[in-house]
């Protein structure tokens, strides 16, 4: 062994690599499930998987952030800023719902009846992030559409680009 140094970086790249592997196919058997959930409409199983308290907090967060680069003046961003609790909330009560999933699956073409991808094809559609959650994006290197992290051995659904999903979708068909 001439080079030890180069078979240990070897050996940490492959190692790393098999992690990442090893998280996206653990991520997809719970997507997997997700979907079969929104499919069926089993509330149940749906919940199961959706960290719904993290993604009011997301929605939140945007809000704010659009409330405070509007830059409309004190009392109007104010107001912004405060309605962002509860017009998240209601965006949680709204939207997180299988039958607001199926919608969108509908809206990209995912008709009803369709098979569901398996488990190996979703690991394919799935990015690792730098902090151990996996992503799914519409295109290589897009913006990512849906965040999962594990949470004690279950990945959850805890992101939701929706603006970046129906957006990015009309401007694709255009």
């Amino acid at each position: 062994m001439k080079h030890p140094r180069a078979w240990l970086t070897l050996a940490l790249a492959c190692a790393l690599a098999g992690c990442a592997t090893t998280n996206r196919l653990s991520a997809a058997g719970d997507v997997h499930r997700l979907l079969v959930a929104v499919r069926d409409d089993d509330k149940a199983a749906f919940d199961a998987h959706v960290d719904r308290p993290a993604l009011r907090a997301r929605i939140q967060a945007r809000l704010v952030d659009r409330a405070r680069a509007a830059n409309l003046g004190g009392g109007l961003t104010g107001v912004g800023l405060w309605l962002s609790g509860p017009i998240a909330g209601a965006a949680d009560s709204l939207f997180i719902q299988p039958s607001f999933f199926r919608a969108v699956a509908d809206y990209y073409g995912y008709r009803p009846g369709a098979p569901i991808p398996g488990v190996i094809s979703l690991a394919t559609v799935l990015t690792p992030l730098p902090d151990g959650r996996v992503c799914v994006t519409a295109r290589s290197r897009g913006p990512c559409l849906l965040t999962f992290a594990d949470e004690a051995g279950i990945w959850r659904l805890v992101d939701i680009d929706a603006e970046s999903a129906i957006f990015g979708a009309a401007k694709a068909r255009r």
